[in-house]
C-alpha cells in the first residue's frame, strides 16, 4: 500500500512536471506583437513569416519536403498545425516540393500562385492537395493586395518563363521588406511601387546587383536567396556586395535568417545551424 501510494505521487509529480514544460514551451512561443519574417535553411527558397498576432505564412517551400518540415516543427507553436496563408513565387523545384510537403500536414487557408501551374509532378500534386482540403486558390497578378493582422501584401509583379519570380513587398507599419525572387523585368515595377528605401531587400544571389534597382532601393539589409538561376552568374565575394548595403546575409552562409519589426523599427537576427 505504502509503495503504490509512493508510485501515485512520483506519477502526480511527473505529470505537473510535464504540465509545466509544455506551459513554458507555450509561453515562449505566444504572439509577441512583432512581424517575424525567418529564411530557411533549405536547398532552394523558403520563408516563414508570422504575423503580430501569431498566425503563419509560407512563401515557397525549397526542394526538400523533410528539412522544411523540421524547421517548421521548431518554429511554429506544437499545437498549431494550420498556415494561414502559402504562397507559391514560382514554379521550379527549388520551390515547390518543400511547399507540397505542407500542405501534406497542415491545414492551409488560403493559397496564392502564378499563373500557367502545370497540372503534372510537384506542381500537380499542390493543386491536388489543395483542392482536397477545398483551399480558396488564386493566381498573383500584379497590383493584388491583401493584409493580415496590420501587415500589408502587396504583388508587385509577376514574371513567368525560366527566368520567373515575383516582386512582393510586405509592410509592417513603416517598415518594408521587399522579396524580389525573379529576373531583372521586375525592377522598374519594384522602384515605382518601393519608392522609398527597404529595410530588408530579399534579392537572388545569381543576379547582377550593379542595378538601378538596387541602387535606388537603397537597402538597409540585404538577404540572398537561391532559387534563381542562369547561365552567366555573377560572382562577388562577400565584401564587394556589401557595396550595395551595409548588411548581406545568406542562409547557406549564416543560418536561419531571421527579421523582426515591431512597425517602427527592424532588426536581423542570425540563427546558426
Amino acid at each position: 500500500m505504502h509503495l503504490s501510494q509512493r508510485s501515485i505521487v512520483q506519477a502526480t509529480l511527473l505529470i505537473v512536471g510535464l504540465l509545466g514544460v509544455l506551459a513554458a514551451i507555450a509561453w515562449q512561443q505566444r504572439p509577441d506583437g512583432y512581424l517575424h519574417i525567418s529564411l530557411l535553411t533549405v536547398t532552394g527558397d523558403a520563408a516563414l513569416l508570422r504575423t503580430p498576432a501569431g498566425r503563419f505564412v509560407l512563401i515557397d517551400g525549397g526542394s526538400e519536403g523533410d528539412q522544411l518540415l523540421l524547421l517548421l516543427g521548431r518554429l511554429m507553436p506544437f499545437w498549431q498545425r494550420d498556415l494561414q496563408a502559402v504562397i507559391l513565387t514560382g514554379t521550379d523545384s527549388k520551390r515547390v516540393p518543400g511547399q507540397v510537403a505542407a500542405l501534406s500536414h497542415y491545414a492551409i487557408g488560403y493559397a496564392l500562385a502564378p499563373p500557367g501551374l502545370e497540372r503534372t509532378g510537384y506542381a500537380g500534386e499542390w493543386q491536388r492537395l489543395l483542392g482536397a482540403q477545398a483551399t480558396p486558390v488564386a493566381k498573383l497578378r500584379p497590383g493584388q493586395r491583401f493584409a493580415l493582422d496590420g501587415v500589408v501584401f502587396v504583388v508587385i509583379d509577376v514574371q513567368e518563363g525560366k527566368e520567373g519570380g515575383v516582386v512582393l513587398l510586405v509592410t509592417y507599419g513603416t517598415t518594408r521588406v521587399l522579396f524580389h525572387t525573379g529576373g531583372r523585368d521586375g525592377d522598374q515595377a519594384a522602384l515605382r511601387a518601393a519608392k522609398d528605401p527597404v529595410d530588408l531587400l530579399i534579392y537572388p544571389w545569381a543576379r547582377e546587383l550593379q542595378t538601378s534597382a538596387v541602387q535606388q532601393l537603397r537597402p538597409r539589409a540585404i538577404a540572398f536567396s537561391s532559387a534563381y538561376s542562369t547561365e552567366h552568374s555573377v560572382l562577388l565575394s562577400y565584401a564587394e556586395r556589401r557595396r550595395f548595403s551595409p548588411q548581406v546575409q545568406h542562409p547557406r552562409a549564416d543560418g536561419r535568417i531571421e527579421w523582426m519589426s515591431d512597425g517602427r523599427t527592424a532588426r536581423i537576427v542570425l540563427h546558426p545551424d
